[in-house]
């Protein structure tokens, strides 16, 4: 058994700028959700997809801006687009499928938790995590949870991912707290660039295994000195900004696996959601109804 798990904020974005403008007759903009609804019903259609669940960030702040209040707190995204989230969550249920909107966590805290716990269930073989996001890379474990970046349709396991950024999964969130993170509002640690932050990473593993003194450092990069030097009076920031930068994996997931099935859309409400956005044309894009 695989299980599905989508990263509902990203497919919100990518169909909000991805796709021309479209409003309801009541002038609400629906152009994002309507795509969203596309890429679902285009992801179960591909096959082997029978369990599946879809996360949100329905309130941007999180627990992570009281620790940083710098950190992303949602204030660049569109309005016309913030409109769209209370309609991407019921159009997920009314397609039937398990929906999970987070308020103090992030939608990437409750896809890496439920990512971590359904996969030690014997049932399951296989987690696929939809989405492109680096940040969820650090939950990628052998075959068993993977990433899938549907764009490129390319799988990442934790091969894959190592051959990528040059480092583990677990060590993502290193990266992230030295190289920073501009989406998330993570400014990183000054001089450290992605490649040199890749190769000191990929030999030392985490932050505090990286010596103090650059001359004890076992692999050649160009500005080790000042690199050393900048980690040195950043050493606290780095801290922070990799506990920033990890995702929370023990969120209690309430819905069994067997929740997570998909047995079609509600053949009432789906419908007459579509008829209320003036997306009719998508009702027949689905293949599976519920029984009544």
């Amino acid at each position: 058994m695989k299980i599905h798990l989508i990263d509902g904020t990203y497919e919100l974005f990518r169909a909000h700028f991805g796709q021309p403008p479209r409003v309801a007759s009541d002038g609400m903009p629906v152009s994002a959700v309507r795509g969203l609804i596309q890429t679902i019903l285009s992801l179960i259609k591909t096959g082997n997809v029978t369990h599946i669940a879809v996360a949100f960030d329905s309130e941007v702040p999180s627990f992570r801006n009281g620790i940083f209040p710098s950190y992303k707190d949602g204030s660049s995204t569109p309005e016309d687009l913030k409109l769209q989230f209370p309609l991407a969550e019921r159009a997920v249920e009314a397609l039937g499928i398990v929906c999970w909107p987070m308020l103090e966590y992030e939608a990437d805290d409750i896809l890496a938790s439920a990512a971590v716990q359904f996969s030690e269930n014997s049932r399951v073989d296989q987690i696929v995590v939809c989405s492109p996001d680096k940040d969820l890379c650090q939950v990628v474990k052998g075959n068993e949870i993977v990433c899938l970046l549907r764009k490129n349709n390319l799988v990442l396991n934790e091969i894959e991912v190592e051959n990528k950024y040059g480092f583990r999964p677990t060590s993502i969130p290193d990266y992230l707290a030295l190289v920073g993170d501009v989406a998330d509002g993570i400014p990183g640690i000054p001089r450290w660039g992605a490649k040199s932050t890749s190769a000191i990473i990929g030999r030392y593993i985490n932050i505090d295994m990286i010596p103090n003194d650059y001359r004890l450092w076992d692999v050649s990069v160009r500005g080790a000195a000042s690199l050393s030097e900048s980690l040195e009076k950043s050493r606290d920031k780095a801290a922070l900004f990799k506990n920033l930068a990890t995702l929370v994996k023990d969120i209690s997931i309430i819905e069994s696996i067997d929740d997570l099935e998909w047995l079609g859309a509600d053949p009432v409400l789906f419908p007459k959601l579509c008829n209320e956005l003036g997306i009719n044309n998508l009702i027949n894009n689905c293949h599976k109804w519920q029984s009544i």
